[in-house]
């Protein structure tokens, strides 16, 4: 029976509660943190330099989700240059009893499976998103980036929503994508129900890469807790992927739970005409705190072949 949604798309709780689903690996993966680090081999010498992805993630889910694991999906590939996307799930739909999981961890699975679909996907991140999301047949939404690395360094970058992906070079960031939202709190999202958005929608952009450069993707809750600068300057200092995405995650998760920080998402949130509680105008306090969330973080070090 088709859940009865009356908006186009479903919207986040205030605070929103995303979590994390490490899909397209065994059930073992399905951990209170999990971490994956995987390097694209080179198959043959190369006649010029081609580049490649040296990839780790840190994954923290929602302190209230630990035991279920969140309900956010991701996967990493070696075809090609390299391949990453984060799915994330939208909570909103366990208000008509639904696992929010399901959705976004079939999505990325069959992100999966068909990424390395020569005649169809074309090495084309909008594409694979469009047609992972004909195959998924679960009931929910999420919001969804993939970003997929051709060996001459460019990368194609396709989002719907608001998980997002930083480039940083040279101490800076050189690159960023933008979320899309209907209204704060309410991201665009692919959905099971036809009044959703689709592949079509999707936010394409692409960056020639060089080496030495560090991609940074994530969900909205690293984004939401973590400033630009923060991210460039947690990362001075770890040559290691897989510990620069814990860093990156621990970092984000602190930041969450700390009713004193002023947070992106706070900021924003200020910026939209929200305010603090009654209780707290009255002694002079403004709205303030991270937003507690599931931490998806993929960090992806640009490495030649």
């Amino acid at each position: 029976m088709a859940v009865p949604i009356f908006r186009a798309s479903v919207p986040k709780s205030h605070p929103l509660i995303h979590s994390l689903f490490s899909t397209s690996f065994t059930d073992e993966t399905l951990k209170k943190r999990r971490m994956l680090v995987s390097c694209a081999p080179s198959a043959t010498k190369p006649v010029r330099e081609e580049l490649s992805f040296c990839v780790g993630t840190h994954l923290i889910p929602h302190p209230s989700k630990v035991e279920k694991g969140g309900e956010d999906a991701f996967f990493v590939s070696t075809y090609n240059g390299g391949v990453i996307a984060v799915a994330d799930g939208v909570s909103g739909w366990a208000e008509q009893k639904v696992d929010p999981s399901l959705f976004p961890k079939e999505l990325m699975a069959y992100a999966s499976s068909f990424v390395e679909d020569v005649e169809q996907v074309n090495d084309n991140p909008q594409v694979l998103i469009g047609k992972a999301h004909a195959a998924t047949s679960s009931i929910g939404s999420a919001t969804v980036i993939v970003a997929m690395l051709e060996r001459n360094g460019i990368l194609k970058i396709a989002n719907v929503g608001d998980c997002g992906l930083r480039v940083i070079r040279e101490g800076k960031v050189y690159f960023s994508t933008s979320p899309q939202e209907h209204y704060f709190d309410c991201p665009f999202q692919l959905s099971s129900q036809a009044f959703g958005q689709t592949y079509r929608d999707a936010v394409v952009s692409s960056v020639e890469l060089v080496e030495g450069d560090t991609i940074v993707m994530g969900s909205d809750g690293l984004f939401d807790n973590v400033f630009d600068h923060e991210i460039v300057s947690n990362l001075t200092g770890y040559k290691d992927v897989a510990e620069a995405a814990k860093a990156l995650a621990n970092l984000a998760s602190n930041h969450s739970l700390d009713a004193k920080f002023d947070s992106p998402y706070i900021i924003e949130a200020r910026a939209r005409g929200f305010e603090a509680p009654f209780w707290k105008k009255i002694l002079g306090m403004k709205l303030t705190g991270g937003k507690p969330d599931d931490i998806t973080v993929v960090v992806g070090q640009v490495v030649s072949l």
